[in-house]
């Protein structure tokens, strides 16, 4: 077969191409670390590492995500703990005016010191956030949810929405909590029932909250939960009657309310039972409370449920008690006490509140550090599949690199032979 000299001379650069363009490939292989220089070199490598560089951008973004929410619970949470601070400073002042050494102008000057913590959780209330969003105002960000004073009572303009992140493929957590939860929907009394006198008592009976011995009982479809309990002095001896306001009727003689005196004594200090003694019809509410000092013919208090108020109405309803003073009057003395006793059991009920809102915070927090460490290991098992697909073996590379050196050079060496090689170095000699 002949081969001719362009024969001879293509197909040596040819090979020299090839050669040198192997060369280069290892040599950027080895720079760059990749082993994957362009799709075209493993389509399904590439294809695959694509597919995992986009859900591994999802966990990424999911990682930012709890870290947001992270600051943004952390900061909620300072600020409840802020107003329980607040709420606790309160409640010392409360017990403090309890003391019946307390003349008006202390009162007056505690009631100042309360307006102050007043202020101070209405700025907790309407605290911003890093980005300048209303922390308690559910998903009315931009609206400043709490606004008026303890005069005019305060009113909340936001939502009962919890703003949500996406912290996880399948889970939203929520970063905030409205401020009608918050502050707004406080149990009041013992959480079960609250004791209020009437507004028209003129002795100086208190009353202390009561308390629920029996669970089952008080929460029966039967009970009521309304009740008055109604005092008589005759003869210096004081009974009472306790009145059902559902049914109109007395519990402790299952017919309308009789004439005085009425069918039990009252001894200052002992406790009222919901419950039947001696002859009287059975009946049992599972609930007790306790009246000290000494009421006059007339006088009555009254047993409800327990509603919801806000923090704030509290607070300004034991500012408005404590402002206008008792004039050294037994009856406004009662009426001071009654009213600082109620505010001290509202405040507990708040502070509880509180708690379970911290408590919830803390609940996510904790969750929010799972879902981190969750999504770090996701994440080193999306890096460890994409190195797999794209990163260079080095030890094998630098080998590959060494052989083809070794290649190309014999190219070039053989070719340098061929290409000078001619029957004319021959005939001249």
């Amino acid at each position: 077969m002949r081969i001719s000299t362009n024969t001879i001379y293509d197909a040596g650069t040819s090979g020299l191409v090839r050669q040198s363009s192997d060369l280069f490939r290892t040599q950027q292989q080895l720079s760059t670390g990749k082993s994957v220089l362009a799709p075209s070199d493993d389509p399904v490598a590439s294809a695959t590492a694509l597919e995992i560089d986009q859900i591994k951008a999802i966990n990424d973004q999911q990682a930012v995500n709890r870290r947001d929410a992270s600051s943004a619970i952390g900061f909620a949470e300072s600020q409840i703990s802020t107003a329980g601070d607040l709420l606790s400073s309160i409640r010392e002042r409360i017990i403090q005016a309890g003391n019946g050494a307390m003349s008006d102008t202390d009162l007056k000057s505690i009631a100042t010191d309360i307006r102050g913590s007043f202020s101070g959780l209405m700025g907790v209330a309407n605290s911003r956030d890093a980005f300048g969003d209303y922390l308690f105002s559910g998903y009315r960000s931009n609206t400043q949810p709490f606004a008026g004073s303890i005069e005019a009572g305060v009113t909340y303009a936001g939502d009962d929405g919890q703003r949500e992140a996406q912290v996880g493929s399948s889970r939203r957590l929520p970063i905030s909590d409205p401020g009608s939860d918050v502050f707004m929907r406080m149990r009041t009394g013992n959480g079960q029932f609250t004791m209020a006198p009437n507004a028209a008592n003129t002795g100086s009976a208190v009353s202390d909250l009561g308390s629920v011995t029996d669970g089952v009982a008080w929460n029966a479809t039967s009970n009521g939960g309304s009740y008055k309990v109604v005092f008589n002095v005759t003869n210096n001896v004081t009974t009472y009657d306790i009145v059902d306001n559902t049914s109109g009727n007395s519990l402790l003689t299952g017919a309308a309310p009789g004439a005085a005196p009425y069918p039990r004594t009252y001894v200052q200090g002992d406790s009222i039972t919901l419950a039947s003694q001696g002859a009287e019809p059975a009946f049992d509410l599972g609930a007790r409370f306790s009246i000290a000092g000494k009421p006059a013919t007339g006088d009555s208090f009254s047993l409800d449920r327990s509603a919801t108020q806000s923090v704030f109405e509290t607070i300004g309803d034991v500012v408005k008690a404590l402002e206008a003073g008792t004039n050294g009057n037994p009856a406004a003395i009662a009426r001071l006490n009654n009213a600082l006793s109620a505010g001290l059991g509202n405040i507990d009920q708040a502070q509880e509140g509180l708690l379970t809102v911290r408590s919830r915070m803390g609940a996510r927090a904790s969750e929010l550090q799972a879902l981190d460490a969750l999504g770090s290991d996701v994440d080193l098992q999306f890096q460890t599949q994409l190195s797999q697909l794209r990163d260079v073996d080095y030890t094998s590379a630098i080998s590959r690199l060494t052989q083809q050196q070794t290649y190309l050079q014999a190219a070039q060496q053989s070719f340098l032979k061929v290409s000078g090689l001619s029957l004319f170095n021959f005939i001249g000699g």
